[in-house]
């Protein structure tokens, strides 16, 4: 029997080729994954090691607020000057040495912009001297307040050089310094992971970094000869009591190679997520593929019992040959994910400003991932086939090949079913009634959903089918595609149902993100009440800012009625983490953004007074004349008075505290401006005064409220962009489906189609028949999908409207792109199919059994 499945196989390796193509592809995706976190986990592994290689012991004050990095910036809290001398007094201690280290300083390159940077940081940092890991390479040491030092990665991003004067935006508005000196690092490395380091003198770095002169974020500590890291560790800690964080140098580099390989693992479990989605459509593809294998080998399988072969034979040999596909295709994805993985982790280097790599390495989760996707999926989509094929009487040897199509009564009422859980499930996640498991239930309500509808498709597909094409039915070819793509419901139905997946999908994402899109612009355009808005595109964990006297100016601009600058920082609020706002002018805020107050005053906000939405109050139970401790980044706690309630909107916040309050932000920055114009005031006079005043924060600019909106909401098309292209793979694998589908029905029907040619069909009129064949199912498919897309998308924005979604937007155009596309694939799919049965020997094919 093994002998037989292996001659089986392959006799028939040109019909598997292409089913084991789309399991190659799925593995590629999983064990790409894979390679590319491990090798940038063990990058920046290398690199926190080199950047705390001289570190035994660090010292730092607590953090006021702990944050991510997907929250925001950390503020360093500072450290009193006096903890330098309290550490180096302890004993074991050979060097105690304050430092500075802050993210937030840019650089303005020689094109008067900033030098950007796309996740790593922006450091801030005072001059200490070289060391074995820092080497001057031009230049020297800054000596003077208007002189700085940058590592050689950020003075070729800036093409600025030794000698140049440059512009540098810090927690203060710009300041100009001279470059003194170029450094760079150990082993000819320009950056570390592609940060961007600006050192200052001492008392320098103090003000600008850490906003408060003789004071340190950190201390680092050398241990004398003899003295281990654990008992320094120890010793200066107890020294020291609480509110310190004293750790090693190993223990500092291991957190935060823990910090990124945690956000690895998310961007990780996205790229497998759409990995699975690739796996699904091929699993209709394996499928769809065994199923019409089997049922050409009916009167060999037939045969095959009437000499003695078992049911459990049977089954073996079709899973045997799934298993054979599934282990070569395992093979070759793992293979081609190694190479993509290391592809994608030197694009990530260069993108990140030239970061340096570890070795490629392959690790285990890849391989046992890769053999375990490919040969379940495999095995999987074979066995209901292997299960028919069991079923086969040894009387069908003497039978005609052909096999009659079943009722489809069973498989319609599993797909009702199907589809009804599936409808549960998302009534379930999307109403927030799944608790901690809302994610989980909402994808399971996808999947069964898609499974549900490709179980209910073959009810659909002849008429569906027939009306499609009866577009084409004016040509005998035409007639005759259309007869073929609608006589076997299921094949059919697999085959669409496999480019659904993909196309329901993206049209779904578009419906998502084109109605938020909507909504937000929307919103904005009825809440806003300002002709101008000052702001800038975020590119990283930073918000752009601009200089606070920029307000003052533009109030004095003539025509201008009404300026409101916009601050923003994470801070706990009554013992809860919450993000809280500030405002320059209180009663500007108010009239720009049409808050109704429902009780106190919103008009004007002294220091020690907070306003706040009727959501937060009821939430916290909160009226006017409550107090409410604040801890924000900076500075100790204290204690607010709540003199205002509003009425809840999507555009504000829940707290707004008072100008004053921004000096212990973690930006001190205002993030945006609104300026509102007097009536008869002309935009375009004003608009060129309020750009001149910027001219010293380039990461902002002025545009009116239009612009503005389309500026936010278009930052969504980012996003919908790499959907598209991360499942586009998916699409990929449908036409994969589609050639392997018109192949093995072209060699299904080898005597008809010798028959019609023997009758009269030419050559070029069976090809548009194979292609009238393809794109019926395809444009099938595609129906399919955007109709699902098109449910799916709309339930998510029904779910969404308390968040501020409320309009739904139908991507009419994009729809008709989808569709045309469609028809295209299913031109592309029907070449080679329709090449070969246009080729086929009439007389061969009529004696053809």
């Amino acid at each position: 029997m093994f002998r037989a499945t292996l001659k089986s196989l392959l006799a028939r390796k040109l019909r598997l080729i292409l089913s084991g193509l789309a399991v190659v592809l799925g593995v590629m995706f999983v064990s790409g994954a894979f390679v590319l976190t491990d090798t940038l986990g063990r990058s920046f592994d290398a690199i926190f090691a080199d950047a705390y290689e001289g570190v035994d012991v660090n010292v730092a004050a607590k953090p006021k607020i702990e944050m991510s990095e997907f929250e925001g910036e950390q503020a360093a809290p500072p450290l009193p000057a006096s903890t330098v001398e309290r550490v180096r007094a302890v004993p074991g201690v050979a060097e105690a040495t304050g430092v500075i280290a802050a993210d937030g300083a840019r650089l303005i390159g020689s094109n008067g912009k900033v030098v950007a940077s796309f996740g790593p940081p922006q450091l801030g940092e005072n001059w200490t001297g070289e060391t074995d890991l820092v080497r001057l390479r031009e230049g020297r040491e800054p000596r003077a307040d208007d002189e700085i030092v940058i590592n050689a990665g950020l003075a070729a991003a800036g093409k600025v050089k030794v000698g140049d004067r440059v512009g540098v935006l810090t927690l203060q508005p710009k300041r100009d310094f001279t470059i003194v000196g170029v450094f760079g690092y150990s082993g000819g490395r320009d950056s570390i992971g592609g940060s961007n380091e600006i050192m200052f003198t001492t008392p320098v770095a103090q003000r600008l970094m850490l906003g408060e002169p003789d004071t340190f974020n950190s201390v680092t500590v050398k241990a004398a000869g003899g003295v281990s890291d654990e008992s320094l560790r120890d010793s200066v800690a107890a020294t020291l009591g609480d509110g310190y964080v004293v750790k090693t140098g190993e223990q500092l580099s291991a957190d935060a190679a823990a910090g990124f390989r945690e956000a690895l693992s998310f961007f990780n479990r996205i790229l497998l997520g759409f990995a699975a989605v690739a796996l699904l459509v091929g699993t209709f593809l394996i499928l769809n593929t065994f199923s019409i294998v089997v049922a050409q080998r009916t009167r060999e399988l037939a045969l095959m019992r009437s000499i003695g072969a078992s049911r459990r034979q049977i089954i073996g040999s079709v899973v045997l040959e799934a298993i054979a596909v599934g282990l070569i295709a395992s093979v070759l994805g793992l293979a081609a994910g190694i190479g993509i993985g290391a592809l994608l982790a030197w694009l990530f280097g260069q993108f990140a400003g030239g970061l340096t790599l570890a070795g490629l390495g392959v690790p285990a989760a890849a391989v046992i991932g890769s053999f375990a996707v490919g040969l379940v999926i495999t095995v999987v989509a074979a066995l209901l086939p292997a299960l028919r094929a069991s079923r086969i009487p040894p009387i069908a040897a003497m039978q005609d090949v052909a096999t009659p199509d079943r009722p489809l009564t069973k498989i319609t009422v599993t797909g009702g079913l199907v589809t009804a859980v599936g409808a549960v499930l998302l009534v379930l996640g999307l109403g927030g009634n799944a608790g901690d498991n809302t994610l989980v239930t909402i994808l399971a309500g996808v999947l069964f959903a898609f499974i549900g509808v490709a179980l209910l498709t073959p009810l659909i597909s002849k008429p569906v089918v027939s009306l499609l094409g009866a577009i084409f039915a004016w040509s005998v070819p035409g007639k005759l595609g259309r007869l073929n793509s609608g006589r076997n419901p299921r094949r059919t139905a697999i085959t669409a149902a496999a480019l659904m997946v993909g196309i329901a999908l993206v049209t779904g994402v578009t419906v998502i993100l084109d109605s938020a899109k909507s909504s937000i612009s929307g919103l904005a355009q009825d809440s806003i009440k300002a002709e101008l808005v000052i702001a800038g595109v975020q590119s990283g964990p930073r918000p752009p800012t601009f200089d606070p006297a920029v307000l003052e100016k533009a109030a004095a601009i003539p025509g201008v009625q009404l300026v409101d600058g916009e601050y923003g920082d994470m801070a706990v609020v009554g013992g809860e983490r919450t993000w809280v706002g500030a405002s320059s002018d209180a009663a500007a805020l108010r009239q720009i953004f049409g808050m109704q107050p429902t009780s106190g005053n919103l008009d004007r906000l002294e220091p020690g007074q907070m306003a706040i939405s009727t959501d937060t109050a009821k939430a916290r139970g909160l009226s006017v004349g409550s107090t409410v401790p604040v801890q924000l980044s900076r500075g100790e706690a204290r204690t607010y008075t709540v003199t205002g309630i509003y009425e809840s909107t999507q555009l504000t916040g829940g707290v707004v505290l008072p100008a004053e309050a921004v000096r212990d932000f973690a930006i001190p920055l205002p993030i945006q401006g609104f300026i509102q114009l007097a009536p008869g005031a002309r935009v375009a006079d004003v608009q060129p005064q309020v750009e001149a005043l910027l001219a010293d924060s380039p990461e902002v600019s002025v545009a009116d409220r239009d612009a503005f909106i389309e500026q936010q909401a278009s930052q969504l098309d980012g996003l919908l962009t790499m959907i598209q292209i991360l499942l586009a793979l998916a699409i990929v694998i449908a036409v994969l489906g589609i050639i392997n589908t018109l192949a093995l029905s072209v060699l299904e029907r080898t005597r008809e189609l010798g028959l019609l040619r023997a009758i009269g069909l030419r050559r070029a009129q069976t090809m548009r028949m194979i292609t009238v064949e393809a794109v019926v199912i395809s444009v099938f498919g595609a129906l399919l999908g955007v109709a699902v897309g098109t449910g799916l998308g709309a339930a998510v924005v029904e779910a969404l409207k308390d968040e501020g979604i409320t309009d739904l937007v139908l991507p009419w155009s994009q729809m008709g792109v989808f569709l045309g596309l469609a028809a295209f694939v299913g031109v592309v799919a029907a070449v080679l199919p329709a090449i070969r049965a246009a080729r086929i020997n009439v007389l061969g094919a009529i004696a053809h059994d």
